[in-house]
């Protein structure tokens, strides 16, 4: 279901009818719709660049990364990435909001500054691309990692504004990586965009292959595999671990969408979305929005049938 609007590492949210999708852009780009076709947009989360993010990353004008949104108790919680491109000088932070509705009395963006920060030299993982899940004790974890070492695992306080102590980092999936002269760069180990989904007693690990951001040279696949513990190991249909570079593929792209990622996992009225963004090859390879039902074949796999 392409809805023909732009898009970057698209997540989404329902409040009282009204979907809710949030994205790569200055300030956290925020679109809404009635039937997830037609979408309007809506103010940016930030009006200006967060000054904690300004002071962290060099450079940084406030064009915001792959945000992540979820509801509980009352709360959304919007965590969003602020990175040096090509580089693990990178952070994640946390805003919240009683409400989605931007009309309503009580909406209003608080902003809880940096959760996580990676430093080059120092940290062998990169700080963006977050993912909030809770395990069946409600306790809540943090996913994240682009390239580098991989997908990276973290127990979170349970505010969210940190990790919980003592701090235990671990490692979910990964891919092979050439050594490097300088650790400021990332490698070839091409994997980012972590998303856990539970479904049917196991915790479905989704991430992005190979290489987004390129127009036409766009190489993006979406990749999966799961684990009956949050904290993993993670398998991919053949018994590879994702640690050790499996994946079983999803969706990639094709002659008419260069390359398909950065996905995340919705239940919506009873059924379940897999929703990502396309580079358009009718539109010169520029990111679009893309949201298709997700089925489940008989071992319990993740299928896409448009």
């Amino acid at each position: 279901m392409p809805a023909r609007i732009p898009a970057h590492d698209p997540v989404m949210a329902q409040q009282n009818g009204t979907y809710y999708m949030f994205c790569t852009g200055n300030g956290i780009a925020v679109w809404s719709s009635k039937d997830r076709r037609n979408w309007q947009p809506e103010k940016a989360v930030f009006a200006a660049a967060p000054a904690w993010a300004v002071q962290a990353i060099p450079g940084f004008k406030g064009h915001i990364w792959a945000p992540d949104i979820s509801f509980h108790n009352g709360t959304y919680y919007l965590f969003y990435s602020v990175s040096a491109f090509g580089k693990n000088t990178s952070a994640i932070g946390l805003a919240t909001n009683n409400t989605l509705d931007p009309t309503a009395k009580d909406f209003h963006w608080t902003d809880h500054g940096r959760v996580l920060q990676s430093v080059p030299g120092r940290d062998m993982w990169n700080a963006i691309d977050p993912n909030l899940i809770r395990d069946e004790a409600g306790r809540p974890w943090l996913a994240f990692g682009s390239f580098w070492e991989g997908i990276k695992l973290v127990q979170l306080r349970p505010d969210l504004t940190a990790p919980a102590q003592p701090e235990q980092w671990r490692t979910l999936a990964r891919r092979p990586r050439a050594p490097q002269l300088n650790d400021s760069l990332p490698g070839d180990g091409a994997i980012e965009a972590p998303f856990i989904f539970r479904k049917n007693g196991y915790y479905y690990l989704f991430t992005s292959f190979d290489y987004c951001c390129r127009g036409p040279q766009s190489t993006y696949k979406i990749m999966v595999g799961r684990s009956k513990a949050i904290t993993g190991p993670y398998v991919d249909k053949a018994g590879v671990a994702l640690e050790q570079g499996g994946g079983t593929q999803v969706l990639a792209g094709d002659k008419n969408w260069f390359g398909l990622g950065h996905n995340s996992v919705y239940t919506f009225d009873n059924a379940d979305y897999l929703v990502f963004h396309g580079y358009d090859a009718a539109d010169q390879g520029r990111p679009k929005l893309r949201l298709e039902p997700l089925a489940w074949d008989a071992a319990g796999w993740p299928v896409v049938r448009p």
